[in-house]
């Protein structure tokens, strides 16, 4: 038992002082099957993309299952501030309660790598403090922007990261790619959203854009399925049918945008 502890904290301390980001993704705290889906969401480049210092304050908006909460909770564990803004436990949807139980257990799984974790919550009106007013560094959201459209939230959700970031802050949006021409109801229906519509509500805001990147592109991917997004993995909603092809596409072709609060 003795032997087990101190094996144990070793690995914890090693994870906490990570000295590179590469570090954290090789780590055994992470799944087999959230490592398997790296080579789609390139989270190092990714992240360094969006320029996430250890000593920064960061939240990451409706972190689901904790997949990118498993890199940035130990990378910010000792110089920064991590809040993870997930659904509110009390939501009328059961979906989101399920959901954001499933990542409190998570966090305390791990106790010594999720402790800092601050979890806060989004779903306006009721719930659009993310974390205090003008303290924030980045905040950053992956394949989440689809959901709002189709609530009709997105004005107020870009709203409160505005709200939550410092005059310089960065918002950093990750987001399965539709065509500029594909109308918003049928982006909504299918979860691809237009690179324009995505800029337009973060301009809307007062966000200026300030960097586009290619990291997360699949050009394998049309944005063209039956299911749409959910055609293809990890979801593969179709089933048997097609799966193969769906596999050989791998996961949607997304933007990576980056954009700034004005000082």
């Amino acid at each position: 038992m003795r032997l087990t502890l101190i094996l144990t904290a070793l690995l914890t301390s090693s994870v906490m002082h990570a000295s590179t980001l590469q570090h954290l993704v090789d780590a055994s705290h992470r799944t087999p099957a959230e490592k398997a889906r790296d080579e789609y969401r390139h989270p190092v480049e990714t992240l360094q993309f969006f320029d996430v210092k250890k000593d920064m304050t960061v939240v990451e908006v409706w972190p689901g299952g904790g997949w990118y909460t498993s890199l940035l909770a130990p990378w910010l564990h000792d110089s920064g501030t991590f809040y993870a803004a997930h659904f509110p436990e009390d939501s009328d949807i059961a979906f989101y309660r399920r959901s954001v139980t499933q990542f409190k257990t998570r966090l305390a799984q791990h106790p010594d790598i999720y402790d800092h974790v601050r979890v806060t919550a989004l779903a306006p009106p009721a719930y659009s403090v993310i974390a205090p007013a003008g303290t924030v560094d980045r905040v950053l959201t992956f394949r989440n922007v689809h959901n709002w459209a189709k609530a009709g939230k997105s004005e107020a959700v870009f709203a409160s990261f505005y709200k939550a970031l410092k005059p310089g802050g960065i918002l950093g949006v990750v987001e399965h790619r539709a065509p500029e021409v594909r109308p918003l109801d049928r982006q909504i229906e299918t979860g691809y959203m237009s690179e324009g519509y995505v800029i337009e509500q973060a301009q809307q805001a007062g966000f200026k854009l300030i960097g586009r990147s290619e990291i997360n592109a699949n050009p394998k991917d049309q944005a063209n399925h039956p299911a749409g997004v959910w055609s293809l993995p990890p979801t593969l909603r179709l089933g048997d049918k097609d799966r193969e092809k769906y596999q050989a596409i791998g996961e949607s072709d997304r933007m990576t945008l980056k954009f700034i609060k004005p000082e």
